[in-house]
């Protein structure tokens, strides 16, 4: 089973995204944050988040490149419980018996997403507004011969 995890290879999502997130952690596309949003939203930091922006799963904060690994069960089943947190505090939820459904199909888009492509590939995504709603396109960038480690910084989860 595949998921990504955020990737820096320097610092400038610290200066592009309003809370950008923590190297290493699992990372959902989070285009649901925009769901109900329209130009007059897309300014400054925002704007950047919307446009190039997959959303850390547990600091809730935006990265421009993540990067294909495998994950265990287990760290699935945590990170629902934490989006189902998410949407109770943000957006209302209920309950979590309430938001569960709705993030097992965020992890779960996720997860097919990371699914066809070999660990390490790099994986980007462009948003834009459309009539329909918001649009995801996304960007892959194989692995090459040296691996990711030897070239991203990595931090242990505490």
């Amino acid at each position: 089973m595949k998921l990504a995890r955020a990737i820096h290879f320097d610092e400038s999502d610290t200066r592009v995204y309003h809370r950008p997130a923590r190297t290493g952690e699992w990372c959902l596309s989070g285009g649901f944050e925009f769901s109900n949003w329209g130009e007059g939203d897309l300014e400054g930091r925002a704007r950047q988040a919307f446009a190039n922006g997959w959303l850390g799963a547990e600091t809730f904060g935006r990265v421009t490149f993540v990067a294909v690994t495998e994950i265990e069960e287990a760290e699935v089943e945590a990170i629902i419980q934490n989006l189902c947190q998410h949407f109770i505090e943000i957006y209302g939820a209920p309950s979590m018996d309430a938001a569960r459904n709705v993030a097992i199909e965020e992890v779960g888009f996720m997860q097919e997403l990371c699914e066809e492509h070999a660990v390490n590939t790099l994986l980007t995504v462009q948003r834009e507004l459309s009539e329909a709603g918001v649009r995801e396109h996304f960007r892959t960038i194989e692995p090459q011969e040296a691996d990711l480690l030897q070239l991203a910084v990595h931090v242990t989860p505490e």
